[in-house]
């Protein structure tokens, strides 16, 4: 499989399978594809139905297989970024829900669910992430522009929640709030903020689809008007 990002600040992924190759996204992915591509929908069990749903995705996924080589594409849903992280047995990736755009190769996901409760009511984000797994190819949707940076062990990285796109599945997070009640009245950041710690790698998004939406809501005439 061949594949290529293309679109600046409206990205469309592309990719060229060779006969037999397959790739999987959730229903209703694909923007346009060859006719020597045919689809396959599967539900794949219950349980990760109801994963998929939680985490904000289709209850379904789509197997696009290549009868002879052909080229599908996948559109991004938001302006912003599609990113292709790589992904071995030793080292998976949690992502935030509805990040999920395609993916190459043997790879398995599940629902991640952080250790405490309190990290989902004040994380901004909610606390079902999902974890995927397997050797092949993860393609993901990032809100604005995507920036990875590598945090050694013993180091950390203070995020503003919505701001957190994935991380290694070394990595652990918390949820700390704001110290100082000036910084928390006239600081404008909120109460809380995402700490990682590494080892291991975190890609930060520049505009959370959730920010974006409440600064477009405030330009937005009331019903009044």
């Amino acid at each position: 499989m061949r594949y290529t990002i293309e679109g600046g600040e409206l990205p469309v992924l592309k990719c060229t399978l060779e006969a037999g190759e397959s790739i999987q996204c959730e229903a209703g992915a694909m923007s346009w594809m060859d006719n020597e591509i045919e689809m396959q929908t599967q539900a794949g069990g219950l349980g990760k139905m109801l994963g998929r749903m939680l985490t904000n995705e289709s209850m379904f996924q789509n197997t696009y297989v290549a009868r002879s080589g052909g080229e599908i594409a996948f559109a991004s849903k938001f302006p912003g970024s599609i990113i292709a992280i790589e992904l071995t047995p030793e080292n998976g990736v949690i992502v935030q829900k509805g990040a999920y755009l395609a993916s190459f190769g043997d790879i398995q996901s599940e629902v991640y669910l952080q250790k405490k409760i309190s990290k989902g009511f004040f994380g901004g984000e909610g606390f079902l992430m999902r974890r995927f797994t397997g050797r092949g190819l993860l393609f993901l949707e990032i809100d604005g522009s995507a920036h990875e940076y590598e945090i050694p062990a013993g180091d950390c990285k203070i995020v503003d929640s919505g701001n957190l796109a994935a991380m290694s599945d070394s990595c652990r997070m918390e949820i700390k709030m704001i110290s100082g009640l000036g910084n928390i009245v006239f600081g404008g950041e909120g109460l809380f903020n995402t700490v990682v710690y590494g080892p291991g790698k975190v890609t930060l998004q520049s505009m959370p689809i959730s920010s974006t939406a409440m600064t477009l809501y405030r330009y937005m005439p009331s019903s009044g008007n």
